[in-house]
């Protein structure tokens, strides 16, 4: 059989895959919720979800520092990369002597066609198309605010890194209610704090990946931007194109209501 992965490319499989190798996180849980226990047989060391997978499964290696030698040992006759995420090279390389499937995930419907073309990669889609349906429900019941909120997004420090408006961390700020200020910008733009300083954000968000943010880089960017109101958030909502997409509106829910309080305190 015949495949086309998200960057035009044709994947052939002679078989149904019985060893699977997930060279990407969010890509990995999906596989789990998929219920490939048995075909997955390699997982990156970032891999962290679900944990039973990632203290059992054999490690490849990071996202872009792949071992090699250890995927031609597992001998997979699958192996599920991203466009992004995995060295090209690497990629390259590994499609010489492996079926490569790559995503390419920028937008909300990019990740529902992603998890529907993997379900049927893997013989799986009856449970592809009704995660799909799942999670696009759950986004569709998400209230967000009329007035979308202002916003910012840091992925990195030294030097500061924020997103563009063609990333998926980008349509997921659309599709929570917050706007990208950064939006004309394209990829991860490097800044700096004076640009954040001068700008009119109504908030700052932290995330905790790929840099870990914690309360502590919060407090120091409180005091460059004494007038701005920021909140450390959870990255894996905004950038996990997989299975955990359905916890994503929750959470949005959830924030826009923290948003709403900082709001309010400040009004005092």
């Amino acid at each position: 059989m015949q495949y086309v992965d998200q960057i035009g490319r044709t994947v052939t499989l002679e078989k149904i895959p019985r060893k699977i190798i997930s060279l990407v996180p969010s890509q990995t849980e999906l596989l789990y919720y998929l219920g490939l226990n048995e075909e997955v047989v390699g997982i990156t060391k970032f891999c962290i979800h679900p944990e039973s997978w990632h203290q059992s499964k054999k490690q490849i290696g990071g996202t872009k520092q792949l071992n090699l030698d250890t995927i031609r040992m597992l001998s997979p006759d699958l192996v599920i990369a991203n466009k992004e995420e995995n060295d090209r090279h690497q990629v390259e390389e590994l499609s010489k002597e492996f079926p490569v499937w790559v995503s390419d995930v920028n937008t909300l419907q990019d990740a529902y066609d992603m998890i529907l073309a993997v379900g049927i990669l893997v013989h799986k889609k009856p449970e592809a198309l009704t995660l799909v349906h799942e999670i696009r429900q759950r986004f569709q019941e998400l209230i967000t605010h009329r007035s979308p909120i202002t916003s910012a997004y840091l992925i990195w420090r030294s030097p500061w890194m924020t997103v563009g408006g063609d990333t998926f961390i980008h349509d997921m700020m659309a599709c929570a209610g917050f706007s990208n200020v950064f939006s004309h910008q394209k990829r991860y733009p490097v800044i700096e704090a004076d640009e954040l300083r001068q700008l009119p954000l109504d908030l700052l968000m932290l995330s905790s990946e790929p840099y870990p943010f914690n309360k502590k880089h919060l407090n120091e960017l409180q005091s460059i931007l004494p007038d701005k109101k920021l909140l450390l958030v959870d990255g894996e909502m905004f950038s996990w194109y997989g299975s955990r997409l359905l916890f994503a509106p929750a959470y949005f829910k959830q924030l826009q209501q923290q948003v709403l309080s900082l709001k309010h305190a400040a009004g005092k």
